[in-house]
C-alpha cells in the first residue's frame, strides 16, 4: 500500500515579484486560496507540507535588506509598485493558520526571498544565506525545518540543504505538466507514482509526481465541456495507483492557483475522493518529513543489517 503527499508553495507575491508582467488574477488570489486550501485540508483531515516563503513571515522590513547577497535589483519590486502592497509581501497572519489548523500540517521552507537555486545567478553564498535567513526567521517562530520546497523547481545546492540539517526535498516530477502529462498518463500509461530515494548528500529527494493546475484556460473549459476535468481524472487515478502500489503519489500546487469557484470544486473533489479511498483501504496520507523518516529509517536499518551480516551486500 502507498501513500499519498499533498505540497504547497505559499509565496504571495513573491512568486511572481521578479517576472516583468506578472498574472494579475494568481498575484490576487494568493490570499484567498491560502484560505481556501486550509478550510479544504482541515474538513477532509489532509495534513499537507505547506513550504512557506522566509520573507513572509516578517511583520515589516526595509524592502532594501542591504545585508542580503542578492543580486541587483532582486527587491525592486518590494520597495517599488509593491511598497504599499503589504498584502503581498507579508503574511504573519496566514502562517499563524498554518500552525493552528486542525491538520497536522508540516511548516517547510520555499527559501527566503523565491530565489532560483538552479539559476546562474545564485552561487554558493546565496543559496546559503536564502536558507540561513528562512530558518532564522523559523527559529523566531519556534519552528523547525525538515523539508524544502524549490522556487520554480528549480533543484539545485542541495550540499546548502544538507549543510543546514534538512532532511527532503520535492524533486523534479517524471511525467510532464498540462496536456503533454495528460497524454503521458493516460495514451502512454506512464504511472504518476514516485519512489522517494536518498540521493549523495543524505537527503530524500520526494519527487512530485502532479501539478494539479497544469492543465488550464481554454483547453480546460473545452475538455470540461465534452468530457470532465482531466486534472481531477489524473489526481483520481494517482490516488488509485497509491492504494495499488508501494510508491508515493504526491501531488503539488500554488494556494494562488485558486483564483474561482471552479477550482475550489477541482480541490474538494480531489479531496473528497482521496477522503473516499483512505476510509475504503488502508491508503495513508503522509508529509515531505513523514516520507523523509520513513525512508532513512528504512536505509538506516539496511545499512545496519548488512553490518550484522544478516543481509549481503549487493555488488563485487
Amino acid at each position: 500500500m502507498g501513500s499519498v503527499v499533498i505540497s504547497l508553495d505559499a509565496e504571495l507575491g513573491w512568486g511572481f515579484h521578479d517576472l516583468e508582467d506578472p498574472p494579475d488574477d494568481r498575484v490576487e488570489s494568493g490570499r484567498r486560496g491560502w484560505n481556501v486550501m486550509l478550510e479544504l485540508l482541515d474538513e477532509f483531515d489532509v495534513p499537507a507540507t505547506w513550504a512557506v516563503v522566509g520573507h513572509l513571515m516578517l511583520e515589516d522590513c526595509d524592502g532594501r535588506h542591504a545585508d542580503h547577497p542578492a543580486p541587483p535589483g532582486w527587491f525592486d519590486r518590494e520597495r517599488g509598485s509593491w511598497r504599499d502592497r503589504e498584502d503581498l509581501r507579508f503574511a504573519p497572519d496566514l502562517v499563524t493558520d498554518i500552525l493552528r489548523a486542525d491538520a497536522d500540517h508540516e511548516f517547510a521552507s520555499h527559501s527566503f526571498s523565491h530565489v532560483l537555486f538552479g539559476g546562474e545567478e545564485t552561487d554558493h553564498e546565496l543559496a546559503d544565506a536564502e536558507l540561513e535567513r528562512a530558518i532564522e526567521i523559523a527559529d523566531i517562530w519556534d519552528q523547525s525545518i525538515d523539508s524544502f520546497v524549490y522556487p520554480r523547481n528549480d533543484v539545485g545546492h542541495r550540499d546548502v540543504l544538507a549543510d543546514h540539517g534538512l532532511s527532503a526535498y520535492r524533486g523534479k516530477s517524471p511525467t510532464r505538466d498540462g496536456v503533454r502529462g495528460v497524454v503521458d498518463t493516460t495514451l502512454r500509461d506512464q504511472s504518476m507514482i514516485v519512489e522517494p530515494e536518498v540521493d549523495e548528500y543524505g537527503l530524500v529527494n520526494v519527487p512530485a509526481s502532479m501539478f494539479l493546475f497544469g492543465f488550464e484556460g481554454p483547453a480546460r473549459t473545452v475538455a470540461e465541456s465534452i468530457w470532465t476535468d482531466p486534472m481531477l481524472e489524473l489526481a483520481r487515478q494517482g490516488i488509485d495507483d497509491a492504494v495499488d502500489a508501494d510508491g508515493v503519489f504526491h501531488m503539488w500546487l500554488h494556494p494562488n492557483n485558486l483564483t474561482s469557484e471552479r477550482d475550489d470544486r477541482r480541490m474538494r473533489a480531489i479531496l473528497a475522493y482521496l477522503e473516499r479511498r483512505r476510509a475504503e483501504t488502508d491508503l495513508t496520507v503522509e508529509t515531505m518529513a513523514d516520507v523523509a523518516r520513513r525512508v532513512q529509517g528504512f536505509a538506516g536499518t539496511d545499512v545496519t543489517e548488512r553490518i550484522d551480516g544478516q543481509i549481503p551486500a549487493s555488488g563485487n
